[in-house]
């Protein structure tokens, strides 16, 4: 019997991210240090899920947590509906990273609830330095997934390619013109959302800003109405529980193309985030304050602002190599 292990042999490129060998074997912290980064960690995909344009999955995988999110929810099965039934409390506990969604949803809920506020405000006085700051953001984490798969075969570029050009297309979809008020269509729209926040580089917030859900669902956050929030986590659940399992598929069997094409996604919702825009339509919020509702890209109307952007896209990506930092090592492999 041979004494190496087989997985020493594979490509350095993949084993970092491959979602068979998470950080942690049970997907739970490893201590006190590792549930503080899962926390950080989701304070800051709150921060970017409430931005429509910058996916919480970006910040999932930049900050090494990204494995663990997948195979976590792919616990949430039938399997676990029985053990539940069953009342087999320990075998809910071992087959569920229960710490983990823990420390990760205190973040998340805590940026959701304290900053929705801001984001809404800052959306309306400094546009421009918000939006250069996540451009900056979601460029570096581009050049940090690109070296992870990097060199490229002619077929990763060709998947590169069609991934960013595709996205690129979905990402400029118009407004529905008459959005649907029901709450059928907020469940639809929840289901859909969460399917993008999944994937880094697609903005769930933002496909809910083409549904005419957005403004909706961030208003119901601030006046609290459990109705409609209701409605809109339950599409979420349903979303999330069927849509993950196709990309843990892909990341178990594609490794390589999955993340290629995933970094096309990225580089394609760019469009969605550009500093510069041009307000083609608002509305008036629950607190009577005019915010903008469809908007467009333009080129800068005045070049003396390109420097303090530039400034704030540094900070992005700066922000992104401070998060990367925040990876724990990679796990060695199970024998």
């Amino acid at each position: 019997m041979h004494s190496q292990p087989a997985p020493a042999a594979q490509p350095s490129s993949t084993a970092r991210v491959s979602p068979t060998a998470p950080a942690v074997a049970s997907g739970n912290p490893a201590g006190p240090l590792d549930a503080a980064r899962v926390a950080v960690i989701g304070f800051l995909m709150g921060c970017a899920d409430l931005v429509p344009g910058v996916s919480g999955g970006t910040i999932a995988f930049v900050g090494g947590i990204y494995d663990r999110l997948i195979h976590g929810i792919k616990a949430f099965d039938l399997a676990l509906v029985r053990r539940i039934l069953a009342r087999d409390w320990k075998g809910v506990v071992s087959s569920v990273p229960i710490v983990f969604f823990i420390c990760l949803g205190v973040g998340l809920l805590t940026a959701i609830a304290s900053l929705s506020g801001v984001i809404s405000r800052l959306f309306v006085t400094h546009p421009v330095q918000l939006w250069a700051s996540f451009f900056g953001l979601v460029l570096g984490s581009i050049v940090l997934l690109a070296r992870e798969t990097w060199r490229w075969r002619p077929v990763d570029w060709i998947l590169f390619l069609a991934a960013a050009a595709s996205t690129y297309v979905v990402v400029g979809l118009p407004l529905l013109a008459h959005p649907l008020e029901g709450l059928l269509f907020l469940f639809l729209s929840g289901a859909i959302a969460i399917c993008a926040m999944i994937l880094p580089g697609i903005s769930g917030s933002y496909l809910l800003v083409i549904l005419g859900q957005y403004h909706r669902v961030l208003e119901a956050v601030h006046t609290r109405d459990l109705a409609t929030l209701a409605v809109f986590v339950a599409g979420i659940a349903v979303g999330i529980l069927s849509f993950v399992r196709v990309v843990a598929f892909f990341l178990r069997r594609f490794p390589q193309a999955t993340l290629v094409a995933l970094t096309g996604v990225m580089a394609g919702a760019l469009r969605s985030i550009w500093p510069w825009r041009e307000t083609i339509s608002t509305r008036v919020n629950s607190k009577g304050v005019e915010v903008p509702v469809e908007q467009v890209n333009i080129l800068p109307p005045d070049w003396s602002a390109v420097p303090p952007a530039l400034l704030w896209l540094a900070v992005g990506v700066a922000a992104v190599l401070v998060l990367a930092r925040l990876r724990p090592a990679p796990a060695k492999p199970c024998r």
